[in-house]
């Protein structure tokens, strides 16, 4: 039987408009201690977000949302923060500090590769659904 091993996650968003409290989940953050994994995935839906706030600054938001995946990695790229363990650099993540990119409350679970489950909350949290209503957005 394969061994299981505790994992935490949180759902990176962006909220273009916090008085609105919309937001657009826009990547994953996950947590391994025990598999000495730490993992940040982000995709943008430009379309998706210009439609919720067509005055957002997409550069601004594309250059923060891949200081994710780069403290996730650590080492002299991710800057002060790219010093400490895994777990700390976590915790700094999922830490509120931004009203318009924020990580959802933390959720934890057991899995046998970490991969795996980052892959299926990208899929089914973040991806857009292809075969959606989409109204008469002119694509």
């Amino acid at each position: 039987m394969p061994e299981h091993y505790a994992y935490d996650y949180g759902i990176i968003r962006v909220v273009p408009r916090v008085e609105r409290e919309e937001f657009l989940n826009v990547g994953v953050i996950l947590s391994c201690p025990g598999r000495k994994y730490l993992e940040a995935r982000v995709k943008l839906d430009e379309a998706r977000l210009l439609a919720m706030d067509p005055s957002v600054n997409r550069q601004l938001v594309q250059e923060n949302l891949l200081t994710f995946p780069t403290i996730c990695a650590g080492g002299e790229d991710a800057g002060p923060v790219g010093g400490l363990q895994q777990r700390e650099r976590f915790h700094w993540l999922v830490t509120p500090r931004s009203p318009v990119i924020q990580v959802s409350p933390v959720h934890a679970g057991l899995c046998t590769d970490p991969g795996q489950v980052l892959k299926h909350l990208m899929d089914t949290m973040v991806k857009s659904i292809e075969s959606g209503f989409h109204g008469n957005s002119a694509q």
